[in-house]
């Protein structure tokens, strides 16, 4: 019979020898990622980002995920002014995080053919503490906080710092309620039984 579809992520062997600044155990990356400038990029432990997902760290640039992060199809992560995503976050489908951008008042050119003296670029590190959840489609501007534990709903814009331990929603952006911390006792679990087992550790 013939097999259609076949093994969708790049296993950690396959990964050795892209050039990584650091690279974890037990990293799936899915084969249709585009990742420009791996070697300013660091990957902790027990990491899965999936389809389509790009990661772009040239320059001076940077992007560093921590351990036990998931990062779902269709993210955009543009790290020219740094991105550093803590253990245990999780971005859901088509997340966009941007630590620069344009100027989009009419007083500069945009857009990366035109020479840096003709536009107004900003930005700032994007830093995502650890337990953070950020819900599909949402949009995450440059040069901001958020918090440890902060849950953000599907379709948000977030333009500034916020957190910790509170879920939002929306744009403009509102507090919606605190969120439980239990999660640090179930990461504490965690870590005292922690398995390199792949099956156990939900990485494909």
């Amino acid at each position: 019979m013939k097999k259609l579809f076949g093994p969708t992520h790049y296993s950690e062997s396959d990964l050795k020898e892209e050039g990584f600044m650091a690279l974890g155990r037990n990293v799936r990356i899915a084969k249709n990622c585009t990742i420009v400038g791996a070697e300013n990029i660091t990957i902790g432990d027990n990491v899965r980002i999936d389809g389509n997902t790009t990661l772009v760290a040239t320059g001076r640039g940077y992007i560093h995920l921590g351990s036990f992060i998931h990062l779902g199809g269709n993210c955009v992560l543009l790290g020219g002014n740094g991105i550093e995503i803590g253990d245990f976050s999780t971005l859901s489908w088509g997340v966009k995080i941007f630590s620069m951008s344009d100027d989009f008042s009419g007083a500069f050119m945009a857009n990366p053919t035109i020479p840096p003296k003709f536009t107004g670029v900003t930005g700032g590190l994007v830093k995502l503490d650890k337990n953070v959840i950020i819900g599909p489609g949402s949009v995450i501007l440059p040069d901001l906080h958020i918090k440890e534990g902060v849950a953000v709903g599907a379709i948000s814009l977030i333009k500034s710092s916020i957190g910790p331990w509170e879920i939002y929603a929306g744009n403009p952006l509102k507090k919606i309620k605190v969120r439980s911390r239990k999660l640090k006792e179930l990461e504490d679990d965690l870590l005292k039984g922690t398995s390199s087992s792949l099956s156990e550790l939900n990485i494909p």
